[in-house]
């Protein structure tokens, strides 16, 4: 079981907090915001899905969030730790020792196997992975027996299970997640969000999920939808029922 993985202390309270704020951004002679003024706490051990419509803020709010960008105003804070003012070596090693982020597009290098691109974040930080841990954590994702293969090999679906074990290897406080479900059919995604619930709810793992997809969104256990940069509404306990409703009333 992937309960077995990891020595990482359980984070309690806060995992992520957005403090006030903002990221803006050049649009000739003017400014445009593409976050503005958000704040949102994160709980440790939670599942929060974003939502909202296309130009609404949410890649910048997970690359915010995330430490992949800073804010123009405001602070991020994970961990208890305050990324303003971190140098970019410093935020670096500071998102290979506490952060994981699963990509849409997988992001898999193509010339390394399975087992080295789950392995790459230790490879990059310079630790290593028990075999033990990694060929456990493979099963853990349904990758047992497939960590010779190379990402060419493999189904999209297998390829984002590669990119979510690569994600968790690390034992990171917070997971990340950008339309993890985008390019997959609906029995593969539901596979795949099936996963994402269990490293929250067995591993005790904190994941952030970006996306579109009202079905997605109804396996988190808190829903923040955006808009114009701004948090616009939320859901606890979201159901698939009552998030297409909200994204309904929200739109009109």
């Amino acid at each position: 079981m992937l309960t077995d993985l990891t020595s990482r202390q359980t984070l309690t309270g806060t995992a992520v907090q957005l403090d006030h704020v903002t990221r803006t951004y050049p649009d000739g002679d003017r400014t445009v915001a593409a976050l503005d003024d958000v704040s949102l706490d994160v709980t440790a051990g939670s599942f929060t899905a974003v939502m909202g419509p296309s130009g609404s803020g949410k890649s910048t709010f997970l690359s915010c969030a995330a430490g992949l960008d800073s804010p123009t105003s405001g602070r991020v804070v994970i961990g208890g730790t305050d990324l303003s003012g971190m140098s970019p070596d410093a935020l670096t090693r500071f998102r290979r020792q506490h952060v994981g982020f699963v990509f849409q597009g997988y992001n898999l290098v193509p010339h390394l196997t399975v087992a080295e691109n789950v392995r790459l974040p230790m490879t990059l930080a310079g630790a290593e992975v028990d075999q033990d841990r990694l060929e456990a954590l493979l099963a853990s994702v349904g990758l047992e027996g497939r960590d010779g293969r190379l990402p060419g090999e493999l189904s999209g679906g297998q390829a984002q299970r590669v990119a979510i074990a690569r994600a968790l290897v690390a034992s990171p406080d917070v997971v990340f997640a950008d339309e993890p479900t985008g390019a997959l059919d609906a029995a593969t995604a539901d596979r795949i969000l099936q996963l994402l619930r269990h490293s929250v709810h067995e591993l005790g793992q904190t994941l952030v999920l970006v996306t579109h997809d009202p079905r997605a969104a109804s396996y988190a256990d808190r829903l923040v939808f955006l808009a114009d940069g701004r948090i616009r509404d939320e859901l606890e306990a979201p159901t698939l029922e009552s998030v297409t409703a909200r994204v309904l009333e929200l739109g009109r």
